[in-house]
Formats: structure tokens, sequence, C-alpha cells
């Protein structure tokens, strides 16, 4: 692993201003409100507290080794996520989840504490299955390290993949180190007209051939995917589905949101259902026509602009093993309860973990849940 990069990241450590802050607020009861690039600062509960004191982690940068060979990187919470993957991408590489972005200023940290994944998620994995260690900066002030450098090198409970999606509620994040990969030799995309249903099955047919997709979603009357693979694949692929050519760049504007159906002046909300594989057409309160939903992830990640009741949207999604977010509410305001309540036993594991890591419960408090 190189410890010296040599490109030309901006590298300062400020762990230690970081950790006295924690200290003294930890010695107080004072809690903080952790933030990055504040660019995905609407997901999650909006916490609107005046003792809130604000940290922020911006200082904290720079990529602090990276082997290209290896397929590692370790990098600091307030790295700009562009400057990762421009340095990644000069190397031919990539970060395989294509976390969002949802504007200039996103961090790593941002990116570790949402969990949040973009259309590749199905078929190369979460930021989570790509997280090998962390640097936690945890209550009194101390950083611990979890993980490591490799796939497997975890005992016991494996706190740096706890850290992933836990908005900032168990600690501070001050570096991870990653997993990488090759970026694909040959990338096409496609646009099939058809019906959200007949894309479903679709999909389903072609999941059981060794087909090189890479993204799916069925948006606005038709089914879009990406092959990415060997040039001869890729052609060859292309060539058997058929279908009109679709710009590369349209992943990018799913990704980050920039499509019609995120930017519509609809006020209704906008709600993401997680739902298992084959998930077959559902049901939805409060939609009115098939431009109300936006498949991605092969259906598997439902988008839906929907002003029905929120027991009733969640339980569509949890009949069939699913769950429902609420991802902006009415006219893009927070909503009180964005994620699905926890069940009362599952409640209770995350209440005792809390309560390890964080019992002065300063971190980012009732951030995802107003229990803690």
């Amino acid at each position: 692993m190189n410890d010296t990069p040599s490109h030309d990241s901006i590298q300062h450590d400020a762990s230690e201003a970081l950790a006295e802050h924690i200290r003294r607020a930890d010695a107080d009861g004072t809690p903080l409100r952790i933030v990055g690039g504040d660019t995905k600062a609407f997901y999650g509960r909006n916490i609107q507290d005046n003792t809130v004191e604000s940290l922020s982690t911006r200082e904290h940068r720079g990529i602090t080794a990276y082997d290209p060979v290896e397929l590692i990187v370790s990098v600091r919470a307030g790295t700009p996520l562009r400057e990762l993957e421009d340095v990644l991408t000069a190397n031919g590489q990539m970060l395989a989840c294509e976390p969002p972005h949802f504007g200039p200023d996103a961090t790593v940290g941002g990116m570790i504490a949402t969990g949040l994944s973009g259309p590749r998620r199905p078929w190369a994995g979460s930021v989570r299955d790509f997280v090998l260690g962390t640097r936690v900066i945890m209550r009194q002030g101390s950083e611990q390290r979890f993980g490591g450098q490799v796939m497997k090198n975890v005992a016991g409970y494996d706190l740096s993949r706890l850290m992933v999606g836990a908005q900032g509620t168990l600690g501070l994040v001050t570096e991870v180190s990653m997993k990488v990969l090759p970026r694909p030799g040959a990338t096409r995309s496609l646009r099939l007209a058809m019906s959200p249903k007949d894309a479903l099955d679709k999909l389903a047919e072609w999941g059981r051939q060794p087909l090189p997709i890479t993204a799916a979603a069925w948006i606005a009357g038709a089914l879009h995917l990406r092959l990415e693979g060997g040039p001869s694949s890729v052609a060859a692929t292309a060539r058997r589905l058929g279908g009109d050519e679709l710009r590369d760049d349209a992943w990018a504007d799913l990704r980050e949101q920039r499509l019609d159906f995120f930017n519509t002046e609809d006020p209704r909300p906008i709600w993401r259902l997680s739902l298992p594989h084959h998930t077959p057409l559902l049901e939805i309160p409060g939609t009115t026509a098939e431009a109300d939903i936006l498949h991605d992830w092969a259906g598997t990640q439902r988008w839906v602009r929907s002003d029905g009741d929120a027991d009733a949207i969640r339980a569509v999604a949890g009949r069939v093993g699913g769950h429902a977010t609420c991802w902006r509410g009415a006219n893009g305001a927070p909503v009180e309860t964005p994620f699905t309540p926890l069940d009362p036993v599952v409640e209770k594991y995350h209440r005792n973990l809390k309560t390890q890591l964080d019992p002065q419960g300063i971190f980012n408090p009732g951030r995802l849940y107003a229990a803690f």
C-alpha cells in the first residue's frame, strides 16, 4: 500500500481538533450535528434544536493511501467525493457502488453516513459491501480503528460496516478504507419501449442468463439498460436485445435525481420503496398513473410520488417483505418519521448499540429515529 499518495489531493489531518471538540461535547452533554458537504441533509429526520452544535469534517481531508494494484483506497471523511472519483478514474478504476452526490460539495463521510448507492448496486454491491475498515472517533474523543484493508479481516461485531447508513449516530467516521474495481472495457446503454409489467418480466428472464447488464430502470414508458464488460460481449448483447441507443450519462442523471420525475413541481411526497427481487407490480395508495412510479435496480428500488396514507404505503411494501422511506415530504418539506418504524425487538438492539457506543447521546441525536 502506498502510504504517500502521489496525486494532487489536498491533505489535512484534523482528527485531533475533531476529537477535542467531541471530548468537550461528551463532558458537557452537548449534542452534535455532524456536517460534511451537507448535500444529503434532507435525508433523515430534520432536527431543530438550538442546543445542537455543528461539527464540520470538511477540513479533515485527503487520500491517505491508495494501491491501484490491490484495488484498495483509504481516504479521510471530509474529502470531496468528486476528488476521490477523479483520482480513481485517472487510474482506470471506480467506486462500483456509484454513490450519489446530490451536489458538488458531497464528501466521502456523507457517502458512508447515508449508505446510498447508485444504479449498479444490484450487480456490484452497496457502499457497505465495499467498506474494509474505518477510523471512528467515539465518545470521550477516542479514535478507534475497525476492520482493516482486506475483505476478510473481521472478528466479532463488524463495527466498520455498522457505520454505513448510521447517519453519524454511532460516532464520527474520520477515515474509511474501501475496495475499488476496474472500470469496464466497454459501455453501451439501450432504451426499449415497453410496459412496466413487461419490463419486470424481461428482467426476471434476463436475470437467469449471463448477460452483462449493470443497470436497469423503467422510466416513462421504457426500460433503460446499461451493458458493461468486454467490447465483444457488450456489442453482441446489444444486437440481441435491440432497442434504441441511450446516452451513457443518463445513468448519472438517474443517480443524481436530475430526471423530470424528481424535478417536477408535483407537490406530492416522494417515497423510496426497497423490495425483494422479482416483486410484481404493486398497487400503491395515492398514485394515479404509471408516471407516478420509477423502477430502478431492476425493480427492487421503486420511486413513488404519492399523497397516500403513510401507514398504507408502508403496509403495501411490508406485505411483500420490503420497506418504504419517505424521501421528501409534500412540497419537498421534511417529515417527522421518514423511515419505517422499527419492530420492537429490532429497536431494542438499536437502542442497546446506541447506548453502548454513545451513552451521552451526543452524535446526531434523533437523526434516524426520535427515540435515539
